[in-house]
């Protein structure tokens, strides 16, 4: 298992997750019991990529947000990054928005619109966690991406599969995969994750 430090005290996090969770269907009631193993650790992989890097503060943008990961967590843990969340459910931004206002993440903006019509701006850094195949979710991350940025996939073992797929749309922005990050998640049973590093 991959451990790395996590700064911040979630636990304030965890009550108000759950609390708009018991309104809005963000997770499955099963996966509450592993909030942190899950969604909470696994958003928070992206961890062991900025200290490879050296990222030190980046323009985050997070497609498909959906219930708040992994823009919420790394809102908490970077303080000095500015994050943006997008998805086009206005009841799952509502609940990131009541998350933002009870968590007081001054760094957190979200935006309720599909991520095809953001036009005339650029992010150090995209993320994007369990929402579409890869050269579907390239298609919407490279032209929102800075001249040396980094897009960052979050993916399971499918990865090799999605790769081969998003052969094409990578040629056709000029875009490379530049590195394959491997960690586990902190479960009983073995849980590969993989954050796919890809840059022009």
């Amino acid at each position: 298992m991959d451990k790395f430090k996590i700064t911040a005290d979630f636990d304030k996090y965890k009550e108000v997750f759950l609390l708009e969770n018991s309104k809005v269907n963000l997770i499955s009631k099963n996966d509450e019991k592993f909030l942190f193993e899950k969604h909470i650790y696994d958003s928070l992989s992206i961890k062991l990529f900025f200290e490879k890097y050296g990222i030190k503060y980046a323009d985050i943008l997070d497609i498909g947000c959906g219930g708040g990961f992994p823009c919420v967590p790394v809102a908490i843990e970077y303080p000095q990054f500015k994050v943006t969340g997008i998805d086009s459910i206005r009841k799952k931004i509502n609940a990131i928005n009541e998350m933002k206002l009870a968590l007081n993440l001054q760094n957190l903006e979200v935006i309720c619109d599909r991520v095809e019509n953001l036009k005339g701006i650029k992010f150090d850094i995209i993320t994007s966690r369990a929402v579409a195949d890869l050269s579907k979710i390239c298609e919407y991350a490279l032209p929102l991406l800075k001249k040396n940025g980094y897009f960052i996939a979050y993916k399971s073992r499918k990865t090799p599969d999605e790769l081969d797929n998003a052969d094409k749309v990578l040629k056709k922005f000029n875009a490379k995969v530049k590195e394959i990050i491997t960690y586990t998640l902190p479960l009983e049973e073995v849980y590969e994750r993989n954050l796919i590093v890809i840059s022009y």
